[in-house]
């Protein structure tokens, strides 16, 4: 794995964090915060996406009276994406 240098610019208040995080001890440096917090990110966002495809499409299922059917997931994701996009026009 090559390692990448990027400049990124952080808010007082997450700088802050990243500060305390690394004087605490709990982490080496500041690019150890960053890459815990991007691999928690990378997490949340599988959980999220796992839980769509399963829960998430089960309960628009019975929502929307079609329980019995079924409905492939990325059928219902794309309109839940157009539905979003409507409301956020």
């Amino acid at each position: 794995m090559t390692a990448r240098s990027f400049n990124i610019t952080l808010s007082p208040e997450l700088a802050e964090m990243v500060k305390e995080k690394v004087a605490s001890g709990a982490y080496a440096s500041e690019s150890e915060v960053l890459n815990a917090g991007l691999r928690a990110l990378q997490l949340q966002d599988t959980v999220l996406e796992n839980w769509l495809r399963t829960e998430g499409v089960a309960r628009y299922d019975a929502y929307h009276g079609e329980a019995q059917e079924g409905r492939p997931a990325d059928e219902v994701f794309a309109r839940l994406r157009a539905h979003h996009a409507k409301r956020t026009k």
